[in-house]
């Protein structure tokens, strides 16, 4: 599915309008298709109370909209304004058919707010949308308190926000304190990037995208996917059954020390269960004992280490061995002592052309993060994978301001670094440098412990070993990893998950994307 932010939007809109669609067609199309999910929603709209927010702009118009087929249908609909609409079409024809029709600057203490608040069984949100420049004060900010207060009683009434809901950034999805959380978003033509972006996310309730008659080659047009299992599985590699183990590629996975032993296991046998044919974990030689009973199937390339890291020494036969491999996995567990730093960036330097590609993370990002025009050090095509932190100590910036605007901080590293960027997180984004996006729908508290990070990873590298273009290989494996761990939350819940559980969960989760979901005792 595609997401937009609300530049690409306003763009799409005149598009539909230049093709001959008018804006009061649009408008219609919009509140016609808030009015049917109302009703959809409360299952019978004859005699129900419903309340709708009209802001000035178009979204107050949709809203309008709404409310007249609403009212047509038989609910007892009221609406209140924000502020005065003098000379609107929409309006007069709600008010032609009885609707009471409040405005917020006649309503003394917002006694009347209140009331139709108490009484009402659904709320309609059509405040402010994809336009918002306005600061939340003022009149707003007073009906969005009262609208607030009203969620939290015995029986709250449902919200159905248009478009977005009001106080939510459609392009970061940034929160104001005062931002409506509504049980669902019905949205217009295409999904805002701030639908899928925490805090956004949460307070979009169930996201409804409905058709407008936008253009559809414009659509096809627009460079951020929001990433679904129709789109993974279009791009998820063959496997014929002629196969050997050569035909789905050859990992070398550079990881693990004496303190972070286990995150080598886990990120090369999640190489394996993303469907590599082979993989060898060159780790230093006094760390192999610790992890090589629990991937009897890795082969192994043991270094020479200090101190249980990886030292300057095993630069040269880990470069000796990168031409029997097509893809190079540098950088989980292998710490940050002293000499690490030195034997990543002389690895990275010399990487070969036979190489399909390398999956730079964790202390390989902070070696690079450590080292001045490190962009220039590395020509092979590559794919990061930071965290928050690990982001901004590659931007020079604060985890904080990375997580402000997680989509335009990953695009523009990708376009900067000329590489791929996968930032991780809820809602994680892959970004390429040629300007195309794609965000994970996958939010998921399981996944916020040690170690599911070596597994994201690991599968990156399995997907790119079979032979996939970088963007496709992050991003499948992304969907896939946030996928496990959802398909492992309905069996444990949303807490307890080892990041060693995903491994199995993995190639599961490949099947669901490619046959759909199987009973238990199912093939």
């Amino acid at each position: 599915m595609k997401l937009v932010t609300a530049v690409q939007m306003r763009a799409l809109e005149q598009s539909a309008v230049s093709a001959g669609a008018s804006l009061d067609e649009l408008m219609e199309q919009a509140g016609l298709a808030v009015a049917q999910e109302a009703w959809l929603s409360l299952g019978v709209v004859e005699g129900r109370r419903i309340l709708v927010l009209a802001g000035p702009g178009n979204n107050g118009g949709d809203g309008l909209v709404a409310a007249r087929h609403l009212a047509d249908w038989g609910a007892d609909v009221v609406v209140y304004l924000l502020a005065p609409r003098a000379g609107d079409k929409h309006l007069d024809l709600v008010r032609e058919r009885g609707v009471a029709c409040l405005v917020a600057t006649g309503d003394a203490a917002y006694t009347s707010l209140q009331q139709a608040l108490d009484g009402a069984e659904l709320v309609i949100d059509a405040l402010l949308g994809t336009g918002r420049g306005r600061p939340i004060d003022g009149a707003l900010a007073d009906v969005l308190r009262r609208l607030n207060g009203a969620t939290h009683r015995a029986m709250p009434p449902k919200i159905i926000a248009v478009d977005l809901p009001t106080g939510i950034d459609a392009d970061s999805g940034r929160a104001d304190a005062l931002a409506v959380t509504a049980d669902m978003t019905v949205t217009f033509g295409l999904a805002k990037v701030g639908l899928y972006t925490l805090p956004g996310s949460e307070h979009a309730g169930r996201v409804q995208v409905v058709d407008i008659g936008l253009p559809k080659d414009a659509e096809a047009a627009v460079p951020l996917d929001l990433l679904g299992t129709a789109w993974v599985r279009e791009r998820l590699p063959r496997r014929p059954k002629s196969a050997n183990k050569g035909t789905f590629g050859r990992v070398l996975v550079v990881a693990g020390s004496s303190n972070y032993a286990g995150a080598a296991r886990l990120a090369a046998e999640a190489c394996y269960r993303a469907g590599a044919g082979l993989v060898t974990i060159a780790c230093p030689s006094s760390v192999q004992p610790m992890i090589a009973p629990a991937i009897a199937e890795a082969t192994w390339l043991p270094l020479d280490d200090v101190a249980g890291a990886l030292s300057g020494r095993a630069t040269g036969q880990i470069i000796d061995a990168l031409a029997s491999y097509d893809v190079l996995l540098i950088g989980p567990g292998l710490s940050q002592r002293e000499g690490v730093r030195d034997a990543v960036l002389r690895v990275l330097a010399a990487v070969p052309a036979t190489v399909r590609g390398c999956v730079i993370d964790a202390d390989a990002l902070n070696a690079l993060a450590q080292t001045p025009r490190w962009p220039e050090r590395i020509a092979t095509p590559a794919i990061f994978t930071p965290h928050p932190g690990e982001m901004a100590r590659l931007l020079g910036t604060t985890a904080e301001a990375v997580q402000d605007d997680r989509l335009h901080v990953a695009m523009k590293a990708a376009a900067d670094w000329r590489q791929i960027v996968v930032l991780k997180g809820a809602h994680t984004v892959v970004a390429a440098p040629d300007g195309r996006a794609a965000i994970s729908p996958h939010a998921n508290p399981l996944l916020a412990s040690a170690g599911t990070g070596d597994v994201l990873a690991g599968a990156i590298a399995g997907l790119l070993a079979q032979g996939m273009q970088p963007f496709e290989a992050a991003a499948c494996a992304v969907y896939l990893h946030g996928l496990a761990a959802e398909e492992a939350g309905e069996e444990i819940g949303d807490r307890g998950m080892l990041a060693s559980e995903l491994l199995p969960a993995l190639p599961r989760a490949i099947r669901t994307v490619l046959h759909g979901k199987s009973s238990r005792g199912g093939a």
